[in-house]
């Protein structure tokens, strides 16, 4: 195939796959256009064979731990953790929508960097929005939150993200030396964040005192499911130890879904077919066939045309630029693609900017619908909540809270990379 005709296969097939993930006809899974397009890539040769291998050894990893998180996530739904999460809402709340938004803000943000984005936008957001009901507060905020801090909350820990999980394995960073270093950036984007909804959800947040909490005195109580909690927790101390010795951090997440899934199976609250339901089989088989169709289209120029934009240094504007490049290609291509693509080409400069490059997939996927997966599955979800979600409202918030809360993170990544170096 001639180089020309390899370009326009690659970039035509690309666009194919995220309208097929954005628009899902029929309600078909993400793989449905994904995986024959990576098929034909690799028959007409657009991509080599050995290249496709290479990028499913190097996604092989990432996907794994992706399936074992998946099922962590839903057997903790299973033990009602997000139950009580919802139950813990209301109670804090105390009857005002301020205290309710930042308790939501708190409860999103460890949910994302500790389950993934995946369990705020399948699982958390249908308890904030039966928690809003009972409460009687306007769910605008609430919701939206959610979706924002899918993103942005993802920052923290290599496990909170595909996107990190990427960059984690490249970086050469320990687990807590990923934290140490993305931790500041996380606490002030979240911070960032927090303080434009107050303002654009002004109105939303000033209204009547919200009902009685329904979970409180005279009601059933809800319990916490302690051992969801400990198992999680000993699956996040198993990250640190995993990387520790150089191991995969599958396996810890594997460890830990696999405890829940024998305790579930025993108690009778879930079957072997659920749980491997839970490991969404299909949303795999796209992430594979899209590192593929992604390494097609960076081998036949995209890489080229985008090296020179890539600084090599680790200063403050260098983190700056590299941080809106991959927001914009994130809003342009979808943020997956647009770290396999970033990747590459910001290892020689080393981890700073392989984070840059995180704060801007991460952070700028709020400017769109199309910028994530999580953001276009979280509007299906208020869909099937009947909540209409407004495009001009959407990205008008974005673009409030995209420079708002990337700027301050980049200074903040600056700050940790010249304090504790890498």
């Amino acid at each position: 195939m001639s180089p020309a005709l390899a370009t326009t296969l690659s970039a035509v097939l690309l666009v194919a796959v995220l309208a097929g993930a954005v628009i899902r006809p029929f309600g078909l899974p993400e793989a449905t256009v994904a995986v024959p397009a990576a098929a034909l890539l690799m028959a007409t040769g657009a991509v080599p064979l050995d290249h496709a291998r290479a990028e499913a050894e190097l996604l092989g990893p990432v996907v794994g731990f992706l399936a074992a998180v998946l099922v962590l996530a839903k057997l903790c739904d299973d033990e009602g953790l997000f139950q009580a999460c919802g139950a813990w809402l209301a109670r804090t709340s105390k009857g005002r929508p301020q205290r309710l938004l930042a308790a939501n803000f708190l409860l999103a943000s460890v949910v994302t960097a500790v389950l993934s984005l995946d369990a705020t936008v399948v699982l958390l957001t249908p308890v904030v929005f039966a928690t809003v009901a009972r409460l009687g507060a306007r769910p605008k905020p609430h919701v939206y939150a959610c979706a924002h801090l899918s993103n942005t909350a993802s920052l923290l820990l290599p496990v909170s993200n595909l996107t990190n999980l990427l960059a984690f394995t490249a970086s050469g960073l320990s687990f807590t030396r990923f934290a140490l270093l993305m931790g500041p950036a996380w606490v002030v984007a979240v911070g960032a964040e927090y303080l434009v909804f107050r303002r654009f959800f002004a109105a939303d947040l000033k209204t009547d005192p919200l009902r009685a909490d329904t979970t409180g005195a005279g009601a059933e109580p809800v319990d916490v499911p302690v051992f969801a909690l400990v198992t999680v927790a000993c699956t996040l101390a198993g990250f640190v130890v995993t990387s520790a010795l150089g191991v995969e951090p599958a396996w810890a997440a594997l460890a830990g879904a696999l405890v829940l899934a024998v305790r579930a199976l025993a108690h009778g609250r879930t079957t072997p077919l659920a749980v491997v339901r839970a490991a969404s089989v299909p949303f795999l088989a796209f992430v594979l066939a899209l590192g593929i169709v992604v390494r097609a289209v960076v081998d036949n120029g995209l890489s080229d045309a985008l090296g020179h934009l890539v600084p090599d240094s680790a200063g403050l504007p260098a983190l700056l630029g590299i941080a809106v490049l991959a927001a914009v290609l994130a809003n342009l291509i979808n943020n997956l693609p647009a770290v396999l693509v970033l990747l590459p080409l910001a290892a020689a400069g080393g981890p700073g900017p392989l984070l840059a490059v995180l704060l801007g997939v991460n952070i700028g996927p709020n400017l769109t619908y199309a910028g994530s997966l999580a953001t276009l599955l979280w509007r299906r979800i208020v869909h099937q909540h009947d909540h209409e979600v407004e495009l001009g409202e959407f990205t008008r918030l974005g673009l409030l809270t995209v420079p708002a809360t990337l700027v301050p993170a980049v200074a903040a990544l600056w700050v940790s990379l010249t304090v504790f170096g890498t």
